[in-house]
């Protein structure tokens, strides 16, 4: 199944549940303020978010005067046009270092599907055939650790680890120096979501992020933070936070189809200023997908 396939399966429930709704509204062909203003409540709805769903329509009613649009089919590629000036009209790659290992920090609260993003991206790279090393820094929590070694035996990944409540920054540390030695390609760094004792997350993760670029060039190379799309805004508050901690290069959002919220990609890149790289769309090493803006568009306004 391509992208476009799976992207439109996988917006299916917001279509259904919210944009079906426009439908109706643009085959009135009548643009007056309530068409306006019923449009800015599907896109609320849709978890576009109240000031990225304010600036949409206003920019939408300042084109369409521009245009002197007449048709539906006209205004929704205006504002379909208007989405891509927010979330970009490229896809955006992960970085590759100048210098091997590319090391990769990965972000997330618990329950976002952090770890299993990593299993996935090491999936990917190893079907390039680049050799990965994962490094289990989330040693405030067994399971994460437990769950990113089922993924090592998986993929035929190297993982570094520590014993449990070990130091972050010293497993990562030691995770990229061990790159260095046997020649890897990648470090995929997992981190923790939340902490068992009274450190503050955040500062630990601004030292993992500093002991990190001590380790190579340049690292942390890529900085991900990954989103339950399902939590709707609440990820926007998650993004803004780490963002604080470490200054976030791209976002994946996982569980994309189980949500009748789609819109969440757009309030997301508009809020960050940074590309949504990748989206998940099911549970397979292969349902991670490398984030098409324009196909994630027509997926969006696409007939059930």
């Amino acid at each position: 199944m391509g992208f476009f396939s799976r992207i439109k399966e996988g917006l299916k429930k917001t279509r259904t549940g919210i944009m079906s709704r426009m439908d109706g509204l643009f085959t009135r062909n009548l643009f007056d303020d309530q068409f306006y203003e019923e449009l800015e409540e599907i896109l609320i709805a849709a978890d576009v978010g109240v000031e990225t769903t304010l600036e949409l329509v206003e920019n939408l009613r300042r084109r369409v005067k521009e245009t002197k649009a007449k048709e539906g089919a006209q205004v929704v590629e205006l504002l379909k046009e208007l989405i891509l000036n927010i979330i970009g009209t490229e896809k955006s790659g992960l970085v590759e270092a100048a210098e091997k290992p590319t090391v990769i920090l990965v972000l997330g609260v618990n329950g976002v599907g952090k770890t299993t993003t990593i299993g996935k991206l090491a999936a990917r790279y190893q079907g390039d055939n680049k050799k990965v090393i994962l490094a289990a820094g989330d040693t405030f929590r067994a399971a994460a650790c437990e769950q990113l070694g089922v993924w090592a035996e998986r993929t035929g990944c190297e993982m570094v680890k520590h014993q449990g409540g070990a130091d972050p920054a010293a497993v990562l540390f030691d995770a990229v120096s061990a790159a260095k030695a046997r020649n890897a390609d990648v470090v995929l760094c997992d981190t923790a979501g939340r902490l068992h004792n009274k450190t503050n997350l955040m500062d630990e993760l601004k030292k993992v992020y500093r002991v990190v670029g001590k380790a190579a060039p340049g690292a942390p190379h890529e900085v991900l933070l990954v989103l339950d799309a399902t939590t709707g805004q609440n990820a926007l508050a998650q993004a803004k936070v780490f963002n604080d901690a470490a200054p976030i290069t791209g976002v994946v959002l996982t569980k994309l189809d189980g949500t009748a919220k789609g819109g969440i990609v757009i309030a997301v890149a508009r809020a960050l200023k940074v590309p949504v790289k990748f989206i998940g769309l099911g549970e397979k090493a292969d349902d991670l997908q490398s984030f098409d803006p324009k196909e994630y568009v027509e997926g969006l306004f696409a007939q059930n």
